[in-house]
């Protein structure tokens, strides 16, 4: 199997959030891959909540400062690092006071999510891959874990396509089971319009449930992988008749595991 330069781009990781479906496998399939040789990269969002101190995360200046306008707002970038020592795995954290600054990930304290969890979705996404021109890496695979990721495939195809860091990139999407009730903002499909992309796709976000982004997701999407078996019976439904390659559930605790991930990013390239 030839080496990838894969990009990582999570909801969340353990250890720097609590332990779930998907925080421990973006944790361990980032290891993994590197250790099978792969150059990896990954991103979460510096949600709030997490320790900075107990965790070690630092701000990279160098990497800082850029004011990304979202809906015609400045919102400062700001970049963080740390490592996980015991995976020899570094994660940089894509930070901003008016986004971030708030201690919870996703919802208030009485559960119901953040009405401007659609431009934070926005932020993440584009901090992401300013940071990763900024570095000069050039990914072969985009691996996208959680909704909240769910805006990355589109801006890869329709708004960063032709930059040379991410012409002939792959994007892979994980699918979880991490639906939401409701819908986002209904100004999420201006907003990412807004942001250069001209799409016909853009009409299913006009009712911005859990279901129509995933939908929406698929279309970008060069490979799909089932990441847990609570995923939805309509998104299921909806990755298996997207005819893109798909990845069917298995058990992370499965032997060949890793190695059918390696072997699936190898088939869409």
């Amino acid at each position: 199997m030839a080496s990838s330069r894969i990009l990582y781009v999570c909801q969340e990781i353990t250890p720097y959030l609590p332990e779930t479906e998907g925080s421990v496998l973006c944790r361990r399939l980032s290891q993994a891959m590197q250790e099978r040789g792969n150059e990896i990269r990954t991103f979460m969002p510096r949600y709030g909540c997490i320790n900075e101190r107990r965790h070690q995360l630092h701000e990279v200046i160098r990497l800082s400062g850029m004011n990304l306008i979202i809906d015609d707002n400045d919102h400062q970038l700001i970049i963080k690092v740390a490592s996980i020592p015991s995976a020899r795995v570094q994660i940089y954290f894509i930070d901003n006071d008016d986004y971030f600054a708030r201690k919870a990930v996703l919802e208030d304290a009485d559960g119901h999510y953040f009405p401007d969890n659609d431009e934070r979705a926005i932020f993440f996404a584009r901090g992401v891959l300013e940071t990763v021109k900024k570095l000069r890496w050039t990914p072969t695979i985009v691996h996208c874990h959680g909704w909240f990721t769910g805006v990355m495939p589109v801006y890869l195809k329709k708004v960063f396509a032709d930059d040379p860091i991410f012409r002939h990139v792959k994007v892979v999407v994980s699918l979880y089971g991490d639906g939401f009730d409701g819908e986002l903002d209904k100004g999420f499909r201006t907003k990412i319009a807004n942001e250069g992309v001209k799409d016909k796709n853009l009409e299913i976000l006009d009712s911005p449930s859990y279901e129509n982004l995933c939908r929406f997701v698929m279309n970008y999407a060069d490979g799909v992988i089932v990441a847990s078996e609570e995923v939805a019976p309509a998104v299921l439904e909806i990755a298996r008749g997207s005819g893109k390659p798909l990845l069917e559930y298995q058990s992370p605790e499965a032997e060949d595991f890793f190695a059918n991930y390696n072997r699936f990013y190898d088939e869409i390239q």
